[in-house]
């Protein structure tokens, strides 16, 4: 009589490759969060970095008003709560028109569909006298992109 081969795996071979897949998920599924909510950080800082150059042109032409000025903002699913502020703004973004030792400043709060690391942070870019951006995050270090450090100092752009 012939012998049977085994075919399949056994139990300890499938149990085996549960326990690796299970400890890589453990290690991946908080790195990937960590990514998501850096990414998102960098994307609000890419947007409201885009309105610096609306602002400016606005305060060149002396409107310093949102009535007067229009900025061109489009709706972000990463600020507020997702209603509209205004005809020109969401909530979770403000613009502030500084005057000569005032600042200008470009203010948005993370909401709506920001990651729950950076919920009710805020992204700043701030126009001195001399019309220097900088921007300046409130968001915990591991998530700050380059060229916005936060309370470290921020970085001119």
């Amino acid at each position: 009589m012939k012998a049977q081969m085994q075919k399949g795996f056994t139990l300890i071979e499938l149990m085996i490759v549960v326990a690796i897949i299970g400890i890589l998920a453990a290690i991946a599924i908080p790195q990937y969060q960590t990514y998501i909510a850096k990414s998102q950080v960098s994307r609000v800082m890419s947007e409201t970095g885009s309105l610096r150059t609306a602002v400016e042109t606005c305060l060149l032409e002396g409107r310093t008003t949102l009535t007067t000025c229009n900025v061109g903002w489009t709706y972000s699913n990463l600020l507020g709560s997702g209603e509209e502020e205004g005809s020109t703004l969401q909530e979770g973004l403000e613009i502030t028109f500084g005057s000569g030792d005032t600042a200008t400043t470009i203010e948005a709060t993370f909401g709506n569909s920001a990651a729950t690391a950076i919920q009710d942070e805020t992204l700043t870019w701030s126009r001195d006298g001399d019309g220097s951006w900088s921007c300046d995050t409130s968001v915990e270090g591991k998530f700050k992109p380059a060229g916005c450090q936060g309370e470290a100092g921020g970085a001119d752009a």
